[in-house]
């Protein structure tokens, strides 16, 4: 028996194995805290970062879990400015089996707006409420082109429903982004957020 497909078969998985290098460069942790900032560390040196955010407890209960941006020439400023446009969908199931959904969500989402995105919505403050999930932010240096990204999250919402949530859109600002802004729409949170760089 001739083992030359085998061969073959291995080769083709090592051609197409993923080669980019993916570095852990920060780790924040929220207690009790009003936001989380990551202002250094986003630069040229990566094309794509990765936020991946675990056991996040909102302190006041129905609050989203959202993020903002500053781009290089308002630096230090107030997470004000760079125009979001986004899109988001989600699916859910309640506890006892009496609500599912599959739906676009339409007051989610931003047409050139310069309010906080949502990422996680609705969250609960009880223990059993929390929130996890992952953001991808595309080329935040650049000069030329806007900034694109998507999330995923998960949560198990105030009124006892499992949410999956798919959002994504795109920063419309030129300008180099080196600012990170996470929060709660209302009150301070506890959580874990990891910051992660891929080098092309």
């Amino acid at each position: 028996m001739s083992l030359l497909p085998y061969a073959s078969l291995a080769h083709r998985r090592k051609s197409f194995r993923v080669t980019a290098s993916v570095v852990l460069l920060s780790t924040q942790t929220a207690s009790d805290s009003a936001s989380l900032d990551f202002t250094s560390g986003i630069d040229s040196t990566y094309g794509e970062y990765i936020f991946k955010f675990y056991n996040i407890n909102v302190a006041t209960d129905g609050a989203d879990f959202v993020f903002q941006v500053n781009a290089t020439d308002d630096p230090g400023g107030d997470y004000d400015q760079s125009l979001i446009t986004s899109t988001d969908f989600y699916s859910q199931h309640a506890e006892d089996d009496s609500v599912t959904a599959f739906a676009y969500d339409t007051p989610k989402d931003q047409a050139q707006g310069t309010n906080f995105e949502k990422l996680v919505c609705d969250c609960g403050n009880g223990s059993d409420e929390s929130a996890a999930g992952i953001m991808h932010l595309f080329n935040p240096s650049s000069t030329t082109y806007v900034k694109h990204f998507y999330a995923v999250s998960q949560t198990n919402r105030l009124d006892d429903r499992s949410i999956q949530r798919h959002h994504a859109g795109y920063i419309n600002d030129t300008t180099a982004i080196d600012d990170i802004r996470f929060k709660a729409s209302s009150g301070n949170f506890d959580g874990t957020i990891k910051m992660w760089g891929v080098k092309n």
